[in-house]
């Protein structure tokens, strides 16, 4: 015996789609409707923020601070010389290791290019272009995968764009594989 589940009619399936997608394009009217007030630690919005009053699309992440330890001796007491040159006690010192901050953990928010855009075809456009400039190793697959991720921040470390692994549409611009406002030219 088969039993068969019980199905609303196209229209009305539709129409609860739509109501459902119309739902979340609310959420996305303006940057400020999308920004959390209280942002855990770790990457802070996903998709993208879209800005309906420029069509431009945003990012944002945190970047990690950069800590660098530092061993030093310090000298606790210097050499005691005797009258003829020579040492009578040498030099005591101590190793010292703290930890330096180079860079403080820091929110960055940045354009990115929209996710229509990325496509598998422009994404194997963003691998070949970073394959030509030394930064990636591997297959041209159209996927942004850890590889790519990684020769992107790579790439916007020599370039001093934010290191972030994700691409930025100044990077996308910097690889010439988005157009310069005219503004800019």
């Amino acid at each position: 015996m088969t039993t068969h589940k019980p199905r609303l009619p196209r229209t009305i399936g539709a129409s609860l789609a739509l109501a459902h997608l119309a739902g979340c394009m609310d959420s996305y009217a303006t940057r400020a409707d999308t920004t959390p007030t209280n942002d855990p630690i770790g990457p802070l919005a996903t998709p993208a923020i879209v800005d309906s009053a420029t069509g431009t699309c945003f990012a944002r992440a945190t970047t990690p601070a950069i800590i660098e330890t530092v061993t030093e001796q310090v000298l606790v007491q210097p050499a005691v010389m005797r009258s003829d040159g020579s040492v009578q006690s040498p030099a005591a010192f101590r190793t010292v290791t703290r930890q330096q901050i180079l860079r403080e953990r820091r929110e960055v928010e940045f354009e990115t290019p929209c996710d229509i855009v990325l496509t598998p075809q422009f994404n194997a456009s963003v691998q070949r272009a970073l394959l030509a400039r030394g930064y990636y190793r591997g297959a041209i697959n159209g996927t942004l995968d850890r590889r790519t991720s990684d020769a992107i921040e790579r790439f916007q470390t020599d370039q001093n764009d934010v290191h972030t692994g994700i691409l930025t549409l100044k990077t996308a611009r910097t690889l010439g594989l988005v157009a310069l406002p005219r503004d800019q030219l």
